[in-house]
């Protein structure tokens, strides 16, 4: 008979999926800080890589308040909007739009990452793991703060150099 399975082993399998979506996120903004063509979407995307590494150590911080191996699981999810990020700097490459797709790739990954942390954190403290949960809210609130940073770029710069016609 197969064991049932709990909000305990549900929290270790998104936390798992998360884990491998931040490694696979800081393999990808180097890239993307490389193909984007103003100066503040590259330092913006350097940043974040930065702070991405933090939101990797404190993953590792919460599987070890749960006495669990820092491993990931595969993420299809992330896999997917990576690829389409990939998709648009090769696409889009040398255009004027570039920079307005690479922050659409961006946003796509908080609104993942936004939403699987406030899952965790509701889980964790459902769960009693009240030392989780500042770790947890720390990196939500990072990520929040992006997205916000992402959103202000693009309607200042990006989008209005991607309505223009190449010359």
């Amino acid at each position: 008979m197969a064991t049932t399975k709990t909000l305990n082993d549900l929290f270790l399998d998104t936390l798992k999926d998360i884990y491998y979506a931040e490694k696979q996120i800081l393999k990808a903004l180097p890239k993307m800080a490389r193909a984007t063509q103003s100066e503040e979407g590259k330092a913006g995307f350097l940043q974040h890589r930065d702070e991405t590494q933090g939101h990797v150590e404190r993953l590792e911080q919460v599987f070890e308040l749960i006495g669990k191996p820092a491993r990931g699981k595969t993420c299809e999810a992330i896999q997917g909007i990576i690829s389409e990020g990939e998709e648009i700097m090769e696409e889009f490459k040398g255009s004027p739009a570039l920079d307005a797709g690479l922050i659409s790739s961006a946003q796509a990954v908080e609104h993942y990452e936004i939403a699987r942390y406030g899952t965790l954190i509701a889980w964790a403290n459902q769960l009693g793991l009240s030392d989780a949960v500042p770790l947890l809210k720390a990196t939500l609130a990072e990520e929040e703060s992006t997205d916000k940073k992402l959103t202000q770029l693009a309607e200042a710069q990006a989008n209005v150099k991607g309505k223009r016609e190449a010359a």
